[in-house]
């Protein structure tokens, strides 16, 4: 407990411009949830290039069915301890639940995030229609990662976590929203539960980098969550998760075993995928 973190002057901080000279390199961008220091800060050394502050801290953290009891607080201060083990990785913190119904409260609760954090780009969970608040964030100088697919925050409307895409209007649909959010300042996209072939299309059709989980092979980058890929989370393990504790010896092996799996495209393979 007394133990002295391992200092990283040297780590080159990422940047939108280094992930973005990722996505023209066609190397695989890594990437993965963290809520506290610690775990942050092993991501950090492992070679992880984004890490994410996400709402599933409702789920592995506080224990809830869905992600939308976290509030603003929670984010705040999961995001506050995470940044102090980060130095290389990209650092996104999500918006939670009904904490951007309007662009003037996106704002407000995107520049709490960013101040009192460290954030240096918020997620939010949309669709098309929500290219306005893109927008306003955009012109006040906040970097977005906009969420499409299974948006978790929409659980109860969506009537649970299902594939998201499938059909040919659902897959226009989603093409149509991606670019519109990108037109509108979106910085990074998120797909969710997307058919492979789908991710793929948007991926090529977009020019900012696309992180995928559970949209198979075809994206710029994955995510996973932290406490999934390290067989933590209880209950059934999502067909798109990898269990990559499994013939590790450590916990930070397992995140390096992740990271070059996803750079040499080995993760995901065929069975972590949806058609």
């Amino acid at each position: 407990m007394y133990t002295q973190p391992e200092k990283r002057d040297g780590a080159e901080k990422l940047t939108l411009a280094s992930l973005s000279k990722m996505k023209a390199a066609g190397e695989k961008i890594a990437c993965l949830t963290a809520y506290d220091a610690s775990f942050a800060a092993l991501l950090d050394h492992a070679g992880v290039d984004i890490v994410l502050v996400g709402d599933s801290l409702g789920n592995v953290i506080q224990g809830h069915a869905t992600t939308v009891p976290v509030i603003m607080d929670d984010m705040v201060y999961h995001s506050r301890v995470v940044a102090r083990g980060l130095k290389r990785a990209f650092f996104i913190v999500d918006m939670p639940f009904m904490s951007y119904p309007t662009p003037e409260r996106a704002l407000d609760n995107a520049a709490r995030l960013m101040q009192q954090s460290g954030a240096q780009m918020v997620k939010l969970e949309g669709s098309g229609h929500q290219a306005d608040i893109v927008r306003y964030l955009n012109e006040n100088g906040v970097p977005v990662c906009a969420h499409l697919g299974l948006r978790p925050q929409n659980v109860h409307k969506l009537g649970g976590f299902k594939v998201q895409g499938r059909g040919a209007a659902a897959a226009r649909q989603m093409l149509k929203d991606a670019l519109a959010l990108e037109k509108a300042g979106a910085d990074i996209i998120l797909l969710e539960l997307v058919p492979q072939t789908l991710a793929a299309r948007i991926t090529a059709k977009v020019k900012v980098p696309v992180i995928g989980i559970g949209a198979g092979p075809g994206v710029d980058g994955q995510i996973l969550v932290l406490y999934d890929m390290l067989d933590i989370t209880p209950g059934r393990r999502p067909k798109f998760v990898r269990n990559f504790m499994q013939g590790a010896g450590s916990p930070r092996a397992a995140v390096e075993a992740y990271v070059k799996a996803v750079k040499d495209k080995s993760y995901p393979a065929p069975e972590h995928c949806f058609d």
